[in-house]
């Protein structure tokens, strides 16, 4: 009248089993945490690059940063250019201006709307070849046209590259300088393909260098590249950290810690104890008094210290062969 045992139960005398030196250990639930350790090199945030050129040809008459390095700040002049074109745009919003003023109190409506949709032209042309509101506004209040244009820095930053030299004939749209502003980073890093399912975008990452001892930086993870490297099979990762005291140098290498928390709680058994033929996985059962039952189960993400989560086949507290 006992209960029913699988027919494919094995029986072997508990002497035996003891004298195999058999070791067993029960099915746990707890929260699985995977801790992963890598290697990241860092570089700039591409979001922060910013490149400085005319929509004008001219020469340039005077610079003011004169090598890659260099700090600046937004709105710091970086050269003076001559551009004759650009000269005559100024004359042009000029004569705009003066017979704005002169026709403003005409009687005829349509000469008073000529005159200042003329200059409202004149003042976009200016616009559109980027000079500031500010550097209008002083044509206007000076009345007088100056022969170079100042160019300012458009952000924060470092100078990465430069291109511009006195005398030099600037083409429209060849870049002269280059600036990153180094206040946040990335970090690119490469992860094995079966610690993928541990990361999402977003999470927590932290990061050692090994020329700044005991500082951890904390960021996260800000993009999962899509595709994995053919050669390496390795997926790559971008993180982000915020580096306010430009410690942070690009092309520096730099130890990254991911830890990694899935919800709720999990089954979980060491490596040892599947049996894994490749079709099936199977764990022995221990049903007690020499009784084993063979249990095919179906494992879910490889946890650290050589243990899989089991998704089913499994109950907690039940005794398995390790």
């Amino acid at each position: 009248g006992g209960e029913k045992e699988p027919a494919s139960t094995i029986r072997i005398d508990p002497v035996t089993v003891q004298n195999m030196g058999v070791r067993f250990q029960a099915v746990v639930k707890q929260p699985l945490v995977k801790s992963i350790r890598t290697y990241g090199n860092i570089t700039y945030d591409e979001t922060r690059i910013y490149r400085v050129n005319t929509k004008f040809d001219g020469w340039i008459e005077k610079l003011y940063v004169n090598f890659e390095g260099e700090s600046v700040r937004k709105g710091q002049p970086l050269f003076e250019i001559y551009s004759p074109g650009l000269v005559t745009a100024k004359e042009e919003y000029m004569l705009a201006l003066k017979q704005f003023n002169s026709l403003s109190e005409s009687t005829y409506p349509h000469i008073r709307d000529g005159a200042k949709r003329l200059l409202k032209a004149s003042e976009t042309k200016l616009r559109y070849w980027d000079l500031t509101a500010q550097q209008i506004e002083k044509i206007k209040r000076s009345g007088k046209v100056t022969k170079t244009l100042t160019v300012y820095s458009p952000a924060k930053g470092v100078v990465t590259k430069k291109n511009a030299f006195q005398g030099h004939l600037v083409k429209a749209g060849m870049h002269q300088y280059e600036i990153a502003d180094l206040s946040r980073v990335w970090v690119d890093v490469d992860i094995y393909e079966y610690e993928l399912p541990w990361i999402k975008k977003g999470m927590n990452a932290s990061m050692e260098l090994s020329y700044v001892p005991g500082k951890r930086y904390e960021g996260k993870v800000l993009f999962v590249y899509p595709y994995l490297s053919a050669k390496t099979r390795t997926a790559r990762l971008r993180l982000e950290f915020d580096n306010p005291e430009l410690q942070l140098k690009p092309d520096m290498y730099a130890n990254i810690f991911l830890e990694s928390h899935l919800p709720g709680e999990s089954l979980v058994i060491p490596q040892e104890a599947v049996i894994d033929s490749g079709v099936r996985k199977i764990v022995f059962v221990a049903l007690g008094k020499g009784r084993f039952e063979p249990r095919e189960v179906s494992t879910g993400v490889e946890v650290g210290k050589g243990r899989y989560q089991i998704l089913s086949g499994l109950e907690e507290g039940e005794q398995i062969v390790t």
